[in-house]
């Protein structure tokens, strides 16, 4: 199985080789900013797009991306599921004495990979389905979920909710953002523009005061794309292929993380410019980044099991190794008391982190494997996608009291 992926995956680069080639000889097409419902997606696409020789070459891209995406995931999920069926379900668990987790099950080969709750309803939540290029919709109160097709190729990534309200994504395999309306399920296509990489791996997203949304390409980019028009302007990240995480402070300074560059950098939101800041750590894996209320940057140290803050303020750095063995931190979270989150892939757990006390406290996740890529949240409610397990968890932040008869104890 793995073989046949690598055979697609060179199959994609010859691909990706000769679109730049027919690039080079001027034969490439506008990008369009398509809007689309998710049953009418190919016939909604501009004549030229559908003929051109880049749709067809992007197309084939985005389609050897997701399959060879799904290849492997539904070979990993399959594997993992087999010991998850003793995990109930839609069960608050007390974990602490103020702290409750339950679990919610998505459909079988999702591999969701970001959340978000949404602002307006209390009973949504919105996830992205990677594995199967859609966006998920879960009702909290029924535990039922529903997909919305993004189109052929697509492999979302992350997904936030915007000012409007509605999910916005990042689609590695469309090369694209993606707004969702949240009533309508309209599917609106902002691709990357001519001349961007064929494939940016696009990652993580956030709005700025403005109203722009910012985001990342693991390839060495990242973007800046204004909804109201949808113009976009790209950015050649400092030291190339690297950018991940993307957050902004209270006063609107974005910051990303560099994974492959192991830095985080401040984007001058005027001029696009990125200033790179070295953490102490050399080789860390800065992977996430989460502003807290007063405008620190809380960094995920994935390589070495750290937990870093930088102050801009002072330009000082602060760093605490994980508890445990082998702790690998992947997403980091600032909750609405200043409380920082992160998940701990080495653990299988969440950890928070006390900012005055400077400890830590490590909740494990029932299901083994869980592999919590992200977390975001809104007040009294913790959210983590579990890519590992086809599962979404919630971590309860207000007293169980409120959550009765339904609470177990651990």
């Amino acid at each position: 199985m793995h073989s046949l992926f690598a055979m697609m995956l060179i199959l994609a680069l010859s691909l990706s080789f000769l679109e730049i080639q027919h690039q080079e000889q001027g034969l490439n097409v506008s990008s369009v900013h398509a809007l689309q419902h998710p049953q009418q997606q190919q016939q909604d696409l501009p004549d030229n797009l559908k003929e051109g020789p880049s749709f067809t070459f992007n197309a084939a891209l985005s389609f050897l991306y997701s399959a060879s995406y799904n290849l492997l995931n539904t070979s990993y999920v399959s594997d993992t599921s087999k010991s998850q069926g003793i995990v109930p379900d839609n069960i608050n668990v007390a974990i602490s004495n103020e702290l409750a987790l339950k679990e919610f099950s998505v459909p079988l080969g999702s591999r969701p990979h970001d959340v978000a709750p949404s602002l307006s309803d209390t009973n949504i939540v919105w996830y992205t389905a990677q594995a199967l290029g859609e966006l998920g919709k879960l009702n909290t109160s029924t535990g039922k979920t529903h997909h919305i097709s993004l189109g052929p190729g697509s492999a979302p990534h992350g997904v936030i909710v915007g000012p409007d309200g509605a999910p916005w994504i990042t689609d590695g395999g469309l090369n694209a953002i993606v707004r969702v309306d949240p009533v309508t399920e309209d599917v609106e296509i902002f691709p990357l523009p001519e001349g961007s990489s064929p494939f940016a791996n696009l990652n993580t997203a956030t709005f700025d005061k403005n109203g722009a949304l910012w985001f990342t390409g693991q390839s060495g980019i990242y973007g800046r794309l204004y909804p109201s028009n949808g113009h976009m302007d790209i950015f050649e990240a400092p030291r190339g292929p690297g950018p991940y995480g993307i957050s902004v402070t209270p006063n609107g300074t974005v910051y990303f993380a560099s994974l492959a560059g192991s830095y985080i950098a401040r984007i001058d939101s005027q001029t696009g410019a990125a200033t790179v800041i070295e953490p102490p750590t050399p080789d860390q894996g800065a992977r996430r980044v989460w502003s807290d209320s007063q405008g620190h940057i809380w960094v995920s140290e994935w390589n070495v099991g750290k937990l870093g803050m930088y102050s801009p303020e002072d330009d000082r750095w602060k760093e605490w190794h994980l508890p445990g063995d082998n702790p690998m931190p992947y997403a980091v979270y600032v909750d609405e008391k200043d409380k920082v989150w992160l998940s701990d892939f080495g653990a299988n757990s969440f950890v928070r982190f006390d900012q005055i006390k400077e400890s830590f406290e490590t909740f494990t996740i029932p299901s083994q494997g869980s592999n919590v890529r992200q977390i975001l949240g809104k007040p009294g409610e913790i959210w983590g996608a579990e890519s590992g397990t086809d599962k979404l968890v919630l971590i309860h932040t207000e007293s169980i009291a409120t959550y009765g008869k339904e609470t177990t104890s651990k």
